[in-house]
C-alpha cells in the first residue's frame, strides 16, 4: 500500500549556509576544501526521462539499475509516477523488493502520471522547486539515466550545487549506448577552455554498467577547492 504524504517544505534544506544548520552530513569542509563522504548510502536520487526513448537499451539499463539498487538495499528517490524510464526504474526497484520514494508536484498529481502505483512512499509537494529540494535532501548520491531537458537540468543543477559545496554527495552518469557522449564532450570543452576546473570536471562519474557505477558512487572520494570562500 502506498503511503501518500502532502508536505510543505520549510525546513528540508535551510537557507542558511552555516554547516551546523544544514547538517554535518550535508557537506564536510577541511582546510578550505570540500570533501565527499559516501559511507552508508541509504538512498540515491535517479534523474531520467518521462519517455522511453528510441532504443530498447535505455529501458533495459533502467531495469538493471533498479534491480541492483534493490539488491544493495539502496532506496530510490525519483520524481514520482509511472511514465517512461522514471516508471521503469521505479518498477524495477519495487518488483525487486526495494524501497521507492516518489516526489510529485501538485500539478502532476493525476491519473495519467499515477497510472500504476510503484512507490512505497509518495510525497505531494506544492511545486517543482519544492520537488527537487525534497529529492535532494533525501539522498546520498545522484544518478542520471538518459532523458530530456528536465533530466539535463536536474543533473546540471546538482552538479553546480556540488561545485558550490551545497552538498558533498557523488554524481553519476549512466552512459547507455553513448547517450551522454556529447554532453561529456561539452564539459570537457569547458574544462579545456578554462570555464570548468579539472577538479570539478572529475566529480562526474561516468560508466555504462550500473553495478560499476554504483560501486564507484559508494567508494570514490573527491576533494575540490571551496568556491564560495
Amino acid at each position: 500500500m502506498v503511503r501518500t504524504i502532502t508536505v510543505i517544505l520549510s525546513n528540508i534544506i535551510p537557507a542558511s549556509k552555516d554547516k551546523q544548520t544544514r547538517g554535518d552530513n550535508f557537506r564536510t569542509r577541511h582546510h578550505g576544501r570540500i570533501i565527499a563522504d559516501m559511507e552508508g548510502i541509504k538512498a540515491i536520487t535517479v534523474f531520467s526521462g518521462s519517455s522511453f526513448g528510441t532504443h530498447e537499451g535505455y529501458k533495459e539499463a533502467a531495469k538493471a539499475l533498479g534491480r541492483e539498487m534493490a539488491r544493495r538495499s539502496i532506496s530510490l528517490v525519483y520524481g514520482g509516477g509511472y511514465r517512461g524510464l522514471m516508471g521503469t526504474v521505479a518498477e524495477a526497484v519495487h518488483d525487486s523488493g526495494g524501497h521507492v520514494i516518489g516526489v510529485l508536484p501538485e500539478s502532476m498529481d493525476n491519473d495519467k502520471v499515477r497510472l500504476k502505483s510503484v512507490e512505497t512512499e509518495l510525497h505531494i509537494v506544492p511545486g517543482m522547486h519544492e520537488r527537487k529540494r525534497m529529492m535532494y535532501s533525501l539522498s546520498q548520491g545522484f544518478i542520471a539515466l538518459p532523458g530530456g531537458i528536465g533530466t539535463m537540468e536536474e543533473l546540471c543543477e546538482i552538479y553546480t550545487w556540488r561545485q558550490l559545496g551545497m552538498h558533498s554527495w557523488n554524481i553519476g552518469l549512466l552512459n547507455v549506448d553513448g547517450y551522454w557522449d556529447q554532453l561529456i564532450a561539452a564539459f570537457d570543452r569547458g574544462c579545456s577552455d578554462g570555464f570548468i576546473s579539472r577538479e570539478v570536471r572529475s566529480l562526474l562519474i561516468v560508466e555504462s554498467d550500473p553495478e560499476i557505477l554504483l560501486d564507484r558512487i559508494a567508494s570514490e572520494r573527491f576533494e575540490i577547492p571551496d568556491k564560495i570562500r
